[in-house]
């Protein structure tokens, strides 16, 4: 009975023994595995990636680089407004006597100088006045004669004074009527020589003719435009403002604005007034302009998108085409040392010589690495940038063509490219 005893124990203690093996083997078994993956995802890291265009396709992209740009994007006053041209730098040209449009000199869109001649009108009525303007002459020259004449008689009381005083009372009226029609005649532009049934129209101030109201033939009536002037070289803008910004927004202060569809083109300015008054009935100020770099092909009434910089505040930034988006990260390219010829980039695999060959790649290389950054602020196409992989300061950025070499990148790695 205690041998039986002694054999029970033993097989209880042996299946006892593999049990607990097993158990104990089992969740070690389980934690191995299960924390070898969170190892290696707690080692992982952004794997560098780069990108290969020969030159062809580099010339192609239109690929344009360069580096950071120092933008106020935070501590500023956004607006939108308009291109505008103060009045006197805008002409109608009309005639102030009636007459037909014998000829015309100019088309719409044409420069022309101040003074320039812009047509002829012509009417009888033109040939009276200068006939008046030589007769009032002539008898100028006699009268004044006269009243000197008799100037002197009357001081030395050889004639009576009603005589000079008649005399001098003719002087005057012929005086004023000689310079009223000398004035009609500068007026009109008509010469003070001779008589002539035709009138020139002098442009009055220098710029481009934007309207022609008239043809050959046309009746040319008092008070009607027949064109119309316009000088750009005074374009200013007209921002508008709420009610909340507008203790921030003085006279001073720069701006920078874009042109809708124009490529985000940035123009700079400087505030030189603010209006004291609301815009129609609107919770808006005016805020005038003068535009600094005017060498666009601006008119007015162009349509802008405004930042008004009301402080100092700078960080890097690039233009928004730079950042591309993959993976759920933002990245830009750099541009890295160029190759001259596709073997000096020793590749060895299979897959990367099938692409030279595909692709014809010879001559000069262009190598580009994608770096990962961190974007904040966006303003007029601008967007602030925080790199989080090192690269040299002198280092050349895309700026434009980014998302070329990414789908360059992805094209690669979906037909058997390879990641450095």
């Amino acid at each position: 009975m205690k041998r039986s005893n002694i054999y029970t124990i033993v097989v209880i203690a042996v299946v006892l023994g593999v049990v607990l093996y097993f158990a104990l083997r089992e969740p070690k078994s389980v934690t191995t595995a299960t924390a070898k993956p969170e190892t290696e995802e707690g080692h992982a890291h952004t794997p560098i990636k780069e990108v290969e265009l020969n030159e062809a396709q580099y010339t192609a992209s239109g690929i344009v680089l360069g580096g950071f740009t120092m933008k106020n994007l935070s501590d500023v006053v956004n607006a939108n407004g308009y291109t505008e041209l103060p009045p006197q730098n805008q002409a109608d040209v009309s005639v102030h006597l009636q007459g037909v449009v014998q000829s015309i000199n100019v088309i719409e869109g044409q420069y022309v100088k101040k003074g320039q001649l812009l047509a002829t009108i012509e009417s009888p009525e033109f040939a009276k006045l200068q006939e008046a303007y030589l007769t009032s002459k002539s008898n100028l020259e006699y009268l004044t004669l006269e009243y000197d004449r008799q100037k002197t008689l009357s001081d030395e009381n050889v004639n009576s004074k009603k005589v000079y005083q008649r005399t001098k009372s003719d002087f005057e009226i012929e005086k004023a009527k000689f310079n009223s029609l000398q004035k009609q005649l500068s007026l009109l532009n008509i010469s003070k020589a001779g008589t002539s049934s035709t009138m020139p129209v002098m442009a009055p101030i220098a710029g481009y003719i934007t309207q022609v109201n008239v043809k050959i033939g046309s009746n040319a009536e008092v008070g009607k435009p027949l064109f119309s002037v316009i000088d750009n070289s005074k374009l200013h803008v007209d921002l508008l403002v709420y009610e909340k910004d507008l203790q921030k927004v003085k006279p001073g202060q720069n701006i920078r604005f874009t042109l809708t569809n124009q490529d985000n083109l940035e123009i700079k300015g400087k505030v030189f007034t603010v209006s004291k008054a609301f815009e129609n009935e609107t919770k808006s100020v005016a805020v005038h302009a003068d535009i600094s770099n005017n060498n666009q092909a601006l008119i007015p009434g162009m349509y802008v998108n405004a930042l008004i910089d009301v402080g100092v505040k700078e960080v890097k930034a690039l233009p928004t085409d730079a950042v591309v988006r993959a993976e759920g990260r933002e990245f830009i390219f750099v541009l890295e040392d160029g190759h001259e010829e596709a073997e000096e980039h020793g590749h060895k695999h299979e897959e990367a010589e099938h692409e030279h060959e595909e692709h014809g790649h010879e001559g000069k290389m262009f190598h580009f690495q994608r770096v990962e950054v961190k974007t904040g602020t966006t303003q007029l196409g601008y967007v602030q940038v925080t790199l989080l992989q090192k690269i040299d300061a002198d280092a050349q950025i895309v700026l434009k063509g980014a998302y070329y070499i990414q789908s360059h990148l992805v094209k690669s790695e979906g037909g058997g490219g390879h990641e450095h």
